[in-house]
């Protein structure tokens, strides 16, 4: 298949539009305008960051593929701003939510498992072409990926092609139908945020716990805010990215070390240096907060992480290609089935147990977008939870391998 040119390919230019975008959505949802305050009463600013990305990446002006801005992204930018982020992380506020962040994790992997072969038995009642195949073409070993790397990540998702070895076009087709779907699952969420409120009432939801976390955090960031001076962000900044630059040069050392001496730990996703990026960042983060490094909250450490952050999510949302279900609509019948069992067993549990929204969303999102995708999440909620939706993810990257291999062998099982 011929690749298809952009029309804009150079990465600098690229990231200007990226920018700009940003630049006008903030600008526009603060200006006052009633056209603008009708447009953000129906959608979140932070879902046009997302959006009008993915929609000039549809009509082929940029590519997400081609480009390489959300490699720089995810392995610079998420970093530093998971470093400022836990900054003012205070530990034992947020231990305070694992009851309720953990019962929605489990759902979301559990759904996502069973939620495979459920789809493929539903597709196969009215269309068995569409989920049939044989060999290496058989459609349950490409749909095995998708586990992977909706339960887990890319590593996750390698392990299970390494596996059940499925065909390269047909792992293709899978790619389109992993990124279609969950970055559409993934705009949806942050749709979903902006209606925090209102769901919470449907769900009869006390969203009291993540509301006195967040005015906790609010009332220590008032109480220590100041100007800050040049002196200020070059230190921000020194420490995110210097923090940034351990992360890898660890990275870099772990990974191929746990490669060559204990290659069984790909099961847990250890030999992944993405994994030990997020957790080194992440662990020397909140470590930092217990020093006077936190007051440099004062200063915007988490504002100018919420700045890396949404460029991250800009970088995201090019990636999303909306034409893409038009070229494998079978395939991607099967992925948009398993999305919504996902999305009902979500609301079902969170019904029953009253569970905010903002646990059900970084749960998913834990899942299916990974380490990259959940703190995106979790910030449209409050820049200071992202960190939780980082640290849910690392569990997906423990799990997915083996979530991924029993949902593959039962979407065998039940595969016309």
């Amino acid at each position: 298949m011929i690749k298809e040119i952009p029309l804009i390919t150079n990465d600098a230019v690229v990231l200007g539009i990226l920018m700009s975008i940003l630049g006008l959505v903030f600008w526009s949802s603060q200006s006052g305008l009633t056209f603008f305050k009708k447009l953000y009463s129906v959608i979140p600013p932070i879902l046009l960051c997302y959006f009008l990305p993915g929609i000039l990446n549809s009509a082929g002006i940029i590519s997400g593929t081609s480009s390489g801005l959300y490699a720089m992204a995810s392995r610079y930018l998420l970093p530093a701003s998971l470093v400022l982020f836990t900054l003012s992380l205070d530990l034992s506020e947020i231990w305070k939510l694992r009851k309720k962040a953990g019962l929605m994790f489990i759902t979301a992997s559990f759904s996502i498992i069973i939620g495979g072969p459920l789809a493929v038995l539903i597709v196969s009642l009215f269309a068995p072409e569409i989920v049939g195949g044989e060999g290496a073409d058989a459609v349950w070993r490409g749909l095995s990926t998708v586990a992977g790397t909706w339960i887990g990540g890319g590593a996750n998702q390698a392990a299970m092609f390494e596996i059940f070895k499925p065909s390269t076009d047909l792992f293709s087709a899978m790619v389109a139908l992993d990124v279609f779907v969950s970055y559409t699952w993934m705009a949806l969420l942050l749709y979903g945020a902006g209606k925090n409120n209102k769901i919470n009432q449907f769900l009869k939801a006390d969203d009291q716990s993540v509301t006195e976390i967040k005015d906790k955090i609010e009332a220590y960031q008032l109480s220590i805010m100041r100007i800050p001076k040049m002196e200020d962000i070059l230190m921000i900044l020194g420490i995110g990215f210097g923090v940034t630059g351990i992360a890898h040069l660890g990275a870099d050392t772990i990974a191929p070390w746990v490669t060559i001496n204990a290659p069984y730990l790909s099961t847990f996703s250890l030999t992944s240096g993405f994994f030990w990026l997020v957790i080194i960042a992440t662990t020397l983060g909140m470590i930092l907060s217990f020093t006077k490094m936190r007051n440099l909250e004062g200063a915007g450490a988490s504002r100018i992480g919420s700045v890396l952050l949404y460029v991250l999510i800009a970088t995201i949302g090019m990636q999303m290609n909306v034409m893409a279900i038009f070229r494998n609509p079978g395939i991607l019948l099967i992925g948009l089935v398993w999305i919504l069992i996902h999305a009902i067993f979500l609301l079902i549990t969170a019904k029953i147990t009253k569970t905010p929204f903002f646990f059900a969303a970084v749960g998913s999102m834990a899942n299916i977008g990974g380490p990259a995708s959940a703190p995106v999440i979790a910030s449209a909620f409050h820049p200071s939870l992202a960190p939780v939706g980082v640290l849910l993810a690392v569990f997906g990257y423990v799990i997915g391998t083996y979530g991924a291999y029993v949902c593959g062998l039962m979407m065998q099982a039940v595969s016309p």
